[in-house]
This record gives C-alpha cells, sequence and structure tokens, in this order.
C-alpha cells in the first residue's frame, strides 16, 4: 500500500492509498476532489473508496464530485455522522475493520473534535515497518484538534486509544499545523530537552518548505503537550493531577494562544 500526501487548500492534507498491481485506490478526507482526480489520472488508478474522518467540509468537501467520476466507490464514514457525511455508505463502530489492497484497518472511534469522529490504524505487516494512523483532526503533530461537539473527557478516552498504538506508527494529521503546535508546547513544557529538539528540527524543515506529516507517535508521545497529560510538567501548569482537568486546561490554553 503506497500513500501519497497531496496539499491542498490553506493547510490540508488529502492523503491517496493506492495498490499499483491492481490499479485501484482510496482517499481520506478528500477536502477538495481536482488535486485526487489529477493524482489518480497520474497513476492510471481507478478510486474504490473514500475514508472519511468526521462530517467537516474541509475533509468532505470532494465526495460529491469523486462519487460522480467513481458511480461505484464506497464512501466510508463514522456511525454517528449519519447524514452529515455526502454519499456516505458505510456506518464505521469502534471494533469495525476496513480493507484496501493487502491491509486491514482498524477503526477507532474518537469523538472530542467532533462527536461522530473516528480514526483508522493500518498496522505494519512485518516487524520492521510501521503502522498507519489516519486521525483527522483528532492527534495533530505537536497538537490536538479543537473541542467542538466533545468534552475534554472524551478527548483523553479517545486520544488514550491512539496513545497505546505502537511508537513507530505514523500518524498522518490533516493540518500543517505543526510550527505553531509546538510553540504553544513550550509555553507550557518548555523544559522538555525533546521538544525542544524538536521544535528547532521543524523550524528548519518549514524554512525549506519540507512537510512535517506524517509524524511519528513515539516522538509525539515525547513531545506533544496533549499526549502528556499524566506528566508533572503539565499537571504543575495545570494545577490538577486528573487527566480530564489537566488535558481541558491545556486545550483552553491553546484555545487563547
Amino acid at each position: 500500500m503506497k500513500i501519497q500526501r497531496i496539499p491542498v487548500l490553506s493547510d490540508n492534507y488529502v492523503f491517496v492509498l493506492s495498490d499499483p498491481q491492481q490499479k485501484v485506490a482510496a482517499v481520506v478526507d478528500p477536502a477538495v476532489a481536482q488535486p485526487v482526480l489529477d493524482y489518480l489520472a497520474e497513476i492510471d488508478a481507478r478510486l474504490i473508496a473514500i475514508f472519511n474522518t468526521h462530517h467537516h467540509s474541509d475533509h468532505v468537501g470532494g465526495n460529491k464530485q469523486l462519487v460522480k467520476h467513481f458511480p461505484d466507490l464506497c464512501v466510508y464514514g463514522g456511525a454517528e455522522d449519519r447524514g452529515r457525511i455526502p454519499h456516505q455508505q458505510v456506518f464505521l463502530e469502534e471494533g469495525d475493520t476496513v480493507q484496501f489492497a493487502d491491509r486491514s484497518g482498524q477503526v477507532f472511534f474518537v469523538p472530542g473534535h467532533t462527536r461522530a469522529h473516528i480514526a483508522y490504524y493500518f498496522p505494519p505487516t512485518a516487524s520492521e515497518e510501521t503502522g498507519e494512523l489516519f486521525c483527522g483532526d483528532t492527534v495533530f503533530a505537536g497538537g490536538c484538534g479543537r473541542l467542538f461537539e466533545g468534552t475534554p473527557a472524551q478527548m483523553v478516552e479517545s486520544i488514550g486509544k491512539l496513545r497505546q498504538l505502537p511508537d513507530n506508527t505514523r500518524v498522518w494529521c490533516a493540518h500543517e499545523y505543526t510550527l505553531n503546535n509546538l510553540k504553544f508546547a513550550l509555553t507550557v513544557d518548555g523544559n522538555n530537552t525533546d521538544l525542544q529538539n524538536r521544535y528547532r528540527e521543524v523550524q528548519q524543515a518549514r524554512r525549506q518548505g519540507i512537510a512535517t506529516v506524517p509524524s511519528l507517535l513515539g516522538i509525539e508521545k515525547q513531545t506533544n503537550p496533549f499526549l502528556r497529560w499524566d506528566t508533572l510538567a503539565l499537571q504543575t501548569v495545570a494545577q490538577n493531577k486528573e487527566p480530564a482537568r489537566v488535558f481541558g486546561r491545556i486545550r483552553g490554553m491553546k484555545d487563547r494562544f
């Protein structure tokens, strides 16, 4: 399974999964259709699936046009998003699986950013390979999504599920927010040398126009404050040890950053 990252809009990423042998493809969160259609033409592949993580327009905006071009494709999304994702045909719940090429993806129900958000995790097929996590706006490189339809407690539970995945998991999040996320992270976890080093690396990458997505989950565990609610540094900032309260306090600070 090959993964192609396509930058769209101002800071979104769309991900195209392809099977070169079968000449078929799937797309994750197509904000817009034309760049996807252009890439499919380039690799001479037929689109057979859309994997949506949630209903926001910058994740489903290309659904209608893609279905028009490929009427037989299947549109997947969360069960709780019924009626909110254009052309959705499959309504996924925690523990369901999806198939593409030779890979089986596990579905996680991860409400918080929205009430219906899901994530797709494709485990590695060999010990030396990476797993692939498509988490929409739940976890970002260095950050997490705003709580539009959920609570801090829900988001802690949701991110907690993803945090348990192996460190060698690539995090394919949907936005290039990393530099600003790490600027904020330094204000709440400034003594974290791993974070300091990562910030310098990301500064250099962005100066050169290099994307910071995907990141590795192991790095997120070390440097992303929204995966670190149980560390002393973040508990001290939040003046609390209860996970949802720590997370909520840090998320509120980020909202005002």
